[in-house]
């Protein structure tokens, strides 16, 4: 790592959150391997362990799926069954990976991977071409909003580097994709992550393919436009009082911003109450800013002393949310051993409030391979995902999720267990 990579100038570089997403065998924790091995992201240590697994489990090759693959059911099985987050650096960019599971069974695993990502890398095994769960990630990536999609045709070796071959699956995504209206930019690279083909190096066994490496997309992609930054949005997570001398007075209001930008002198507005007052001043760890935007967390302090609590949001008030009880959402079911069906009554937690909430109406099921409704068969279990309508037992200050992922979702959780039964998109 270079240094330009260490202390302050680690922590100034742009982060790119991605997922990768395929069916099983796929490829994918060996692609996350070959990433990591290829651009010296890995210990020595690490290199050490995964050699000898790969051998006493008598592999040909060293097995770098082992590096994301760390439940032992997974490593015996050969396959992803929890989501793995890897962190890594170059000195472009600092990476967050959540490795998903291919199998159709752990749908929700994949969603819950995949709704805070930048970037999606849908694996393709250039043998099958694509296949319903190609789709059904497609279909859940855009769902979830993910604006940046790589199609990573794999196994480019075992089709002997066809180009014929790799211009078919790119015609098939591209069929399927028309659909779909959330995807702003979709790349396509033909690789092999067992020989390392396209991911860090160019390929010498693919002359005709004059695009990017996997890693450099990943490095130059722009996301800056995935954030919102027109509408200030701010819910407040912790009210600070230190019980000091030095800050007897100080009174802030702590929180992740979800969308817009905040500076010193705003008017800014506080809902549900609708009380207004001015931004004093914004505070850090680092100490003051003069302005703050999305991602980052902050405390705000402001000129006028307002009854705010935990669960609020200070907005802006020439484009405030507007307060709703009913809700109209996207669902992707969670549970295994509880089902989804009319007037079912859950905790409903958004942003940092909770309330209760009953299911008004159930309106249809999504088949994910064809996209079509399903309007006769009502009731949701396990990776289900459809629309419904929610009653709140109050408002929520809330947006659509196309307008802002963060302030446009919620989950759904089940008062007698505790269990995170559903994820939802507001509409």
């Amino acid at each position: 790592m270079s240094e330009d990579t260490t202390s302050a100038g680690y922590l100034n570089m742009d982060l790119l959150r991605f997922t990768t997403a395929g069916s099983v065998d796929d490829g994918k924790s060996t692609l996350i391997g070959r990433l990591l091995y290829d651009s010296k992201a890995i210990f020595e240590d690490q290199l050490e362990a995964v050699e000898a697994s790969s051998k006493k489990r008598g592999d040909e090759h060293v097995n770098l799926a082992l590096l994301t693959d760390g439940l032992r059911s997974e490593r015996e099985q050969g396959i992803t069954i929890d989501v793995a987050y890897r962190y890594f650096a170059t000195p472009k960019r600092k990476f967050i990976i959540a490795d998903t599971p291919g199998h159709i069974q752990y749908t929700r695993n994949m969603v819950t991977g995949a709704s805070t990502a930048n970037l999606a890398i849908l694996l393709v095994d250039a043998r099958k071409g694509v296949i319903e769960q190609t789709c059904r990630h497609a279909f859940i990536a855009n769902l979830l909003r993910i604006q940046h999609i790589v199609v990573c045709v794999n196994k480019m070796d075992l089709v002997e580097w066809s180009q014929d071959t790799y211009n078919s699956i790119i015609e098939d995504f591209k069929k399927f994709a028309s659909r779909l209206n959330n995807i702003v930019e979709i790349t396509f690279i033909p690789a092999s992550a067992l020989l390392g083909d396209n991911i860090v190096d160019k390929s010498a066994n693919m002359p005709w393919y004059q695009g990017p490496t996997l890693l450099y997309h990943l490095e130059t992609v722009y996301i800056g436009a995935d954030e919102n930054l027109i509408d200030a949005r701010l819910p407040v997570q912790w009210v600070i009082r230190p019980h000091s001398d030095k800050w007897h007075d100080f009174r802030g209001f702590a929180g992740r911003i979800a969308g817009g930008v905040f500076k010193p002198g705003d008017t800014v507005k506080v809902l549900p109450s609708g009380f207004e007052s001015t931004i004093q001043a914004i505070h850090t760890m680092d100490g003051e800013l003069s302005e703050a935007f999305a991602p980052m967390s902050v405390a705000l302090t402001l000129r006028d002393e307002i009854d705010i609590s935990r669960g609020d949001m200070i907005v802006k008030p020439n484009n405030p949310p507007d307060p709703k009880q009913n809700i109209e959402a996207m669902i992707c079911w969670f549970s295994s051993t509880k089902k989804l069906a009319g007037r079912g009554k859950y905790i409903l937690r958004h942003t940092e409030k909770e309330v209760m909430a009953i299911v008004s109406e159930v309106k249809y099921k999504v088949n994910i391979n064809t996209l079509h409704k399903i309007e006769d068969d009502l009731i949701f279990s396990l990776n289900d995902i459809g629309r419904i309508s929610l009653r709140t037992s109050s408002p929520l200050i809330a947006d659509s999720y196309k307008r802002n992922r963060i302030s446009g979702s919620f989950v759904l959780i089940d008062e007698q267990t505790n269990e995170t039964v559903a994820a939802g998109m507001i509409i």
